[in-house]
């Protein structure tokens, strides 16, 4: 009898150090996958799409044969790469494909012939997507308190601080793997897909969700080209934020920090400058060119935040606030915790 298993048990074993093989092509997996999955292609992407073509002209049974023709060489250096990957993980291998189908089915026949134990998850990829869509849909979600502050003033950074001692954080942009501002993607790789933003972001609140609340960065519901799911920047909308001040010249010096090589940068940074000129007009867009062609880095940086930044997210001041100045980012950091530690003590208080 074939092994299977359920999507919760699979999930379940996964947190326990379970290996989970895609068996996508790797334009699949690219696109969206488990987190912690590891790719291992029973058909290239040009196989797929050769066995997709001859399902419509011929049929299940052409295509199923031809499947094989391609597969069978390949089963002793697909067998080699999962045991692999073995390494470090314990329990049965589980493997998926997009809705649990003859993908994985022969990939867990192979395994468990070869003495590998194997299951196969039952809904595959498919299932797993519509659980996360579910979550966000109908997760009832704990308190989260947001960093909030003007460009420059290191939120990131102390939210990194603040996870180092373990508080509960939900670093979005690290996530999505873009700064959260028009100048976001530089120097970066390029962001996930929506879906695997979704998975991860899902990934990380589910190891967080014994805690009784959450810490986040003020976003806009945009980060970059993703989009955070909408019911939980509602629920960071709900909370006393915490607002970072820092001086100009303290934020230039981030910033600059932040993005380092800016000279190998300049010419992707031409683009989202252009892209200003709409809301700041063609006169003050040059005067930005010309700042960066000439390599004057801090100038630019102090205008950019003066002439736009500033004007455009001044407007997420929100009115119920605990301010802290920054002098260093350790001592900001402390003073954070305890104004944390404060907040969730007074909702204790009142619940």
């Amino acid at each position: 009898m074939q092994e299977t298993i359920e999507l919760e048990k699979a999930l379940e074993q996964r947190r326990n150090g379970a290996l989970i093989i895609d068996v996508r092509t790797p334009a699949e997996f690219a696109e969206s996958t488990i987190p912690g999955a590891m790719n291992v292609p029973i058909f290239s992407n040009e196989e797929r799409v050769q066995i997709g073509t001859l399902f419509k002209q011929k049929g299940k049974m052409a295509a199923r044969k031809l499947g094989v023709e391609i597969v069978a060489p390949k089963i002793p250096a697909l067998l080699e790469r999962i045991e692999d990957f073995r390494c470090g993980h314990s329990g049965p291998v589980i493997v998926f494909c997009w809705r649990g189908g003859m993908r994985s089915l022969a990939m867990t026949s192979f395994m468990n012939l070869a003495g590998i134990p194997a299951r196969q998850l039952l809904g595959g990829h498919k299932g797993f997507r519509r659980k996360v869509l579910d979550f966000f849909e109908q997760q009832e979600w704990p308190p989260i308190f947001v960093l909030r502050g003007l460009t420059g003033v290191g939120k990131t950074r102390i939210l990194d601080r603040l996870q180092q001692m373990d508080y509960p954080v939900i670093d979005l942009e690290g996530l999505a793997n873009h700064r959260g501002s028009a100048f976001g993607a530089l120097g970066l790789e390029p962001q996930p897909s929506q879906k695997q933003f979704d998975a991860l972001l899902w990934d990380r609140l589910s190891q967080l969700q014994d805690s009784p609340y959450l810490v986040t960065e003020g976003e806009s519901l945009h980060i970059g080209r993703l989009m955070v799911p909408k019911s939980f920047h509602q629920a960071m909308q709900i909370q006393t934020s915490v607002w970072i001040k820092a001086s100009l010249d303290i934020r230039t010096r981030i910033i600059l920090e932040d993005y380092p090589a800016l000279d190998q940068l300049r010419e992707q940074f031409e683009r989202p400058i252009n892209a200003l000129k709409e809301r700041l007009g063609n006169k003050l867009v040059g005067e930005f060119l010309e700042l960066l062609n000439s390599g004057q880095w801090d100038k630019l940086v102090r205008e950019l935040m003066v002439r736009y930044y500033d004007p455009l997210y001044m407007h997420t001041l929100p009115e119920r606030r605990i301010e802290i100045e920054l002098d260093t980012m350790a001592s900001v950091t402390e003073k954070v915790a305890v104004a944390l530690d404060k907040l969730i003590e007074d909702k204790d208080d009142l619940s």
